[in-house]
C-alpha cells in the first residue's frame, strides 16, 4: 500500500527523470495552459485518466469527482465546483472536446443504485447522498430494467447510465448549448472496463457503447 513517503520517493523519480527529460515542455507550460480535452472522470484511485490515455503534461484539462457526475445548469447560490470547472474550460481555455468517463465497479453508482434500500443510504454528513441524488431519475429506471439488482449486470446498467446522465446535463449548460450548435464543442462518452482494461465509446446514435 502507498503512503506518502512513497508518494515523495516518486516525486524523486520524477524529478530525475519525467522532469528532466521533459525540461522544455515544462517551460512551455509555465507560460500557460491550452489544452484540446477536458475530461470529467471518477475520483476513483482505478480510473486515472492521465493514464488509461497515456497523455503528457499539459495536454487535458480533467475535473475528477465521485462518478463522475455533472449536475445540470443552474444559478442558485452555491459552491458549484464542476459548473465553475467547465466554465473555465470552455470559456477561457476554449477546449474543442469534452469526455465524460465512467469506469466499472463504481462505488458512487452503485450506492446510487442502491440508496433506496432501508440502511444503504450512503455516508454521514448527506454529502454524498445529495450528490448521487443527480442519478435517481437513471437509478429508477435501471432498478425497473433489472428488478433483482443487485447482480453485475444491472450494476454495469447503472455505470453506463451515469456517463448519459452527465452528457445530458452538459447540454443544459448555455455555453456549451451554443459551442457545440455551432460545431466548435463535441461531448463525448466513455466507460472503462477496470477488470478487462478496456475503454468503451458511446453511440449516442443507438446508445450503445462499445470497445474503442
Amino acid at each position: 500500500m502507498t503512503h506518502f513517503d512513497d508518494l515523495l520517493a516518486g516525486y524523486a523519480r520524477f524529478r530525475a527523470n519525467g522532469w528532466k527529460q521533459q525540461r522544455e515542455r515544462w517551460e512551455e507550460l509555465a507560460e500557460g495552459q491550452s489544452p484540446k480535452v477536458m475530461i470529467i472522470a471518477c475520483s476513483d484511485s482505478r480510473s486515472e485518466p492521465a493514464d488509461i490515455f497515456d497523455t503528457n503534461p499539459g495536454e487535458i484539462f480533467v475535473v475528477r469527482n465521485v462518478a463522475a457526475l455533472v449536475p445540470p445548469f443552474e444559478t442558485s447560490p452555491g459552491r458549484h465546483g464542476v459548473s465553475a470547472a467547465l466554465e473555465f474550460a470552455v470559456q477561457f481555455l476554449n477546449v474543442e472536446e469534452i469526455v465524460v468517463m465512467g469506469h466499472g465497479m463504481c462505488g458512487g453508482c452503485h450506492a446510487a443504485l442502491h440508496r433506496t434500500m432501508e440502511g444503504a443510504e450512503p455516508g454521514r454528513g448527506g454529502f454524498i447522498a445529495d450528490w448521487i441524488a443527480v442519478l435517481d431519475e437513471a437509478s429508477a429506471e435501471v432498478r425497473a430494467r433489472f428488478p433483482d439488482y443487485a447482480n453485475r449486470e444491472a450494476g454495469r446498467a447503472m455505470e453506463l447510465a451515469g456517463v448519459k446522465v452527465s452528457l445530458a446535463n452538459l447540454r443544459t449548460f448555455p455555453c456549451i448549448q451554443e459551442r457545440e450548435k455551432r460545431g466548435r464543442l463535441t461531448l463525448r462518452g466513455a466507460f472503462f472496463a477496470i477488470n478487462e482494461g478496456v475503454l468503451h465509446l458511446l453511440d449516442e446514435a443507438t446508445g450503445e457503447f462499445a470497445p474503442a
